[in-house]
């Protein structure tokens, strides 16, 4: 089942989320994710929300989602994602219809 990875950030650091961000896609690439959205500058319809970045992910299932967020190679980039911005991140199953 598919799953969606949902990141919402507030930036505490630029040149250390820009250092993540530059090495982010070659990580990526080796894990079957899609990039679905990356916006700095969401809007927000209804209601309050703290942060500044919202990024959307899809990948086949979840150790999909797993094998690439525990792999050494993305460990080693996220320690500056993790400098650079506060995270609130969320592993969602995506929807099959029945009937």
């Amino acid at each position: 089942m598919t799953v969606y990875a949902i990141a919402q950030l507030k930036m505490t650091n630029r040149a250390a989320y820009d250092r993540y961000q530059a090495r982010f896609f070659d990580v990526f690439r080796k894990y079957n994710g899609r990039l679905l959205a990356a916006d700095e500058r969401p809007r927000v319809l209804e209601g309050t929300w703290p942060h500044e970045k919202l990024v959307m992910m899809s990948f086949p299932d979840e150790a999909a989602f797993l094998a690439f967020s525990t792999s050494p190679d993305y460990e080693e980039i996220s320690r500056d994602r993790k400098a650079g911005a506060q995270a609130t991140v969320l592993l969602v199953k995506g929807f099959t219809p029945t009937g």
